[in-house]
C-alpha cells in the first residue's frame, strides 16, 4: 500500500477519507495523492430548450472555493508527516478517479450511509470500474486500525478472490483474519481455499459459516463482523453499468448503505 489515492473534494465525507488515508500512508510508509475534482454541474447550467452553458460569475465562485479549500487541506498536510502531492481536475468525479488510480494501490472513499449527497454513486462507480482496492469509509470514522481484525466475506466469486488478492499487504499485518461464509450463498470456490491462499502467503485465518436466520446477507455480514471485532470488511463488489452509472447486487449495495465498518472492496 505505497500509492494511496485520496478523494479530496470537500464533503460531508473528507474527514474521514483523510484520516483513513493517512493512517495507511503512515503503516506502509506510503505516498499520499490528492486528487480534486469539480464536477462540470457545478458551474455549467442548462435551458428548457436543450442548451447548455457556463455563467461565469459561477465558475469564479466554484473555482475561489476550490482555491481555498485546496490551500486549508495543504496547510494541514504538510504537518501530518506524509509525502503527498495535489492533482485537479474538472470532469466527473467517478471516471477521474478511475483514470487517475491506475498506479494506486488503495483508493479512499466515502460510505454514504443517510444518502444526503453524491458520495455512494462515486464509490459504487468506482468499485465497480477501478482495478485498484477500494477503502470506503464510513463519514463517522475518524481512524482506520489496518491492524486490526479482518473479516473477509467470501462466496467464492471471482469478485471475492480479487478483493482477497488485492487486500493482501493490508491482510498481511492484521492481528486477526476471519474468512466467513453466509451458508446460504452458492460457493463456487470452498473457504477453504481462500484460507490456503492465504497461508501461501503467510498469513493464519480462521473459518466461519454463518446462516441468515432471517437476516439480509448484509445484516448477517454486519453482525458477525461485530461478534468476531472485526476492524474492517473485505468483499467483493458486484454489478454492472450502463453509461458509467453503477447498478450494484444487493449485498454490495446494502452494505455500503448500511455498514458501520469500513469496507475494502474489489471488482
Amino acid at each position: 500500500m505505497k500509492s494511496v489515492l485520496l478523494y479530496a473534494n470537500q464533503d460531508s465525507g473528507l474527514e474521514a477519507r483523510l484520516q483513513a488515508a493517512l493512517d495507511v500512508a503512515r503503516r506502509f510508509g506510503g505516498h499520499l495523492s490528492c486528487l480534486q475534482v469539480t464536477p462540470y454541474n457545478s458551474f455549467i447550467m442548462g435551458d428548457p430548450f436543450g442548451g447548455v452553458y457556463a455563467l461565469p460569475s459561477v465558475a469564479m465562485e466554484v473555482a475561489e472555493a476550490d482555491d481555498r479549500h485546496r490551500e486549508d487541506l495543504e496547510q494541514r498536510l504538510r504537518g501530518e508527516g506524509v509525502s503527498w502531492d495535489w492533482s485537479r481536475f474538472d470532469g466527473q468525479p467517478a471516471q477521474l478517479i478511475v483514470d487517475r488510480s491506475r498506479l494506486a494501490d488503495l483508493i479512499v472513499l466515502s460510505l454514504a450511509a443517510d444518502r444526503d449527497d453524491a458520495l455512494l454513486p462515486v464509490a459504487a462507480d468506482v468499485a465497480l470500474h477501478a482495478r485498484s482496492l477500494v477503502l470506503a469509509m464510513p463519514r463517522s470514522s475518524r481512524s482506520f486500525d489496518g491492524g486490526g481484525p479482518a473479516l473477509v466475506a467470501w462466496n467464492g466469486s471471482a469478485e471475492a478472490a480479487n478483493a482477497l488478492r488485492l487486500a493482501l499487504p493490508m491482510l498481511a499485518t492484521a492481528a486477526q483474519v476471519d474468512i466467513v461464509t453466509i451458508a446460504e450463498d452458492d460457493a463456487e470456490f470452498p473457504s477453504t481455499d481462500a484460507a490456503e491462499y492465504l497461508s501461501r502467503h503467510g498469513v493464519r485465518s480462521e473459518l466461519h459459516e454463518r446462516h441468515h436466520e432471517g437476516r439480509t446477507t448484509c445484516h448477517a455480514i454486519i453482525d458477525t463482523a461485530q461478534t468476531l471485532g472485526a476492524a474492517y470488511v473485505v468483499m467483493g463488489a458486484y454489478g454492472h453499468s450502463r453509461l458509467r452509472e453503477a447498478v450494484l447486487g444487493g449485498a454490495t449495495r446494502d452494505m455500503m448503505d448500511q455498514s458501520p465498518l469500513p469496507l475494502l472492496l474489489g471488482h
